[in-house]
């Protein structure tokens, strides 16, 4: 305010503004689908070429195609489930990880919903070092919520996909981000913070996730919310 505070010219008041410097892929985001590929192709089949990944930023599929996420949100607290809370030690949480915890906690997947999977380690975002030790999906747990037809993937951890884990059939080291983004479109949000849902044991919200129109960005930013139905 210093700087701006010149009441011969402006009157009483003064202003000030700052400078945000930041990746695409920090903290609470949304994976864009250029994010990724498979054998060098998008989405869709989109070659990575270099009228597409340009200086400047894709030309197809960057975080402005991201639409508005409005809809049915479901909880899987698996780390409730497996009473290990908060789930670390990089641990592969797997297909029937997935199915038992759903069961157990009354969700339902349906075609459209933004499945959450919770690890606990939300808890831990002031923790570096033990956060980065979140568990993570195994390549079937990525698998099972595929056939779900989902809209979107999200988790209270850094990559959604379990650390260091590759996946048989294709090699892949970071399996959801391949079979989930890149070869279905379902979009993945990852650093959320799922205490809140977890204390009240809300397994079935309306989820609202509003990505930044970024022109050729391979992820945005995110404030997503969970909107108690009734």
């Amino acid at each position: 305010h210093a700087d701006t505070y010149a009441p011969a010219h402006y009157g009483p008041q003064s202003w000030s503004s700052g400078v945000l410097i930041t990746n695409d892929h920090f903290g609470t985001h949304i994976d864009a689908p250029c994010h990724q590929a498979h054998h060098m192709q998008l989405l869709g089949g989109v070659p990575v070429a270099p009228e597409v990944e340009t200086q400047t930023g894709f030309t197809q599929l960057g975080a402005e195609t991201i639409p508005p996420l409005v809809g049915r949100g479901a909880l899987l607290d698996v780390a409730a489930h497996l009473k290990r809370d908060p789930l670390l030690d990089e641990y592969p949480i797997t297909r029937k990880d997935l199915s038992g915890c759903a069961e157990a906690q009354g969700v339902a997947l349906s075609p459209g919903d933004v499945a959450l999977v919770r690890t606990g380690a939300g808890k831990l975002w002031n923790d570096p070092a033990r956060y980065a030790q979140a568990g993570g999906l195994a390549p079937d747990a990525s698998r099972w919520l595929g056939e779900k037809d989902v809209r979107a993937v999200g988790a209270d951890n850094l990559f959604v996909d379990a650390v260091g884990v590759r996946d048989e059939a294709t090699g892949a080291m970071a399996f959801a981000h391949l079979h989930l983004l890149s070869e279905r479109g379902i979009y993945l949000v990852e650093n959320l913070n799922l205490e809140a849902l977890a204390a009240d044991r809300l397994y079935h919200f309306v989820f609202v996730g509003l990505p930044l129109k970024l022109k050729g960005a391979t992820g945005s930013p995110i404030r997503p919310i969970a909107i108690r139905a009734g």
